[in-house]
């Protein structure tokens, strides 16, 4: 008897062996829980869950910084293991390092209002998207250093970027 599950999920349930789950696994956290599959800029919803993420950590009052880490090291475990499973260099819908690279974007900045937060929004997603040296280099490269390299310099970028501007005008105004 072929137990298939409704046709909508037979993508992400297969029926079956072991590997099948881990292939699961693979799927679940780089598409950051299927984020990664709206039909329409994932990379950039992939952001936007960041921020959501981000400003949950928050509010719950849990370290961003851990939750970061450990973020951009389950990011670059599965990252080269979902670009082989989908036989696909920097798959669109591989998001897990667009989540982790706006959680970077925000660590340890000295303020965290609406504005700041949609300006590392915005300058995260024109970094990635112009990839500054070395990005597009680390980019090119195989496996999850390419895939989740190029968003890490990008947020890193955006981090000191915006520690910049909000330190310079805090001085500025006091």
């Amino acid at each position: 008897i072929n137990r298939r599950p409704y046709p909508l999920f037979w993508f992400i349930l297969p029926m079956g062996k072991p590997q099948d789950y881990c292939k699961i696994l693979v799927k679940s956290i780089s598409t950051f829980f299927f984020i990664g599959y709206l039909p329409v800029a994932p990379g950039t919803f992939g952001s936007l869950a960041g921020v959501g993420l981000f400003y949950l950590l928050k509010e719950a009052g849990i370290n961003p910084f851990i939750v970061t880490s450990g973020l951009i090291i389950l990011g670059f475990l599965v990252a080269g293991k979902a670009e082989k499973l989908f036989a696909k260099k920097d798959p669109s819908f591989v998001v897990i390092d667009e989540v982790a690279g706006m959680l970077l974007s925000l660590l340890f900045l000295p303020a965290y209002d609406i504005k700041v937060i949609i300006i590392a929004f915005f300058y995260f997603r024109l970094l990635d998207i112009f990839k500054p040296f070395p990005a597009g280099r680390i980019e090119k490269m195989k496996g999850s250093l390419g895939l989740m390299g190029d968003d890490i310099v990008a947020a890193v970028y955006t981090n000191i970027i915006l520690q910049l501007v909000l330190r310079l005008t805090f001085f500025k105004t006091s």
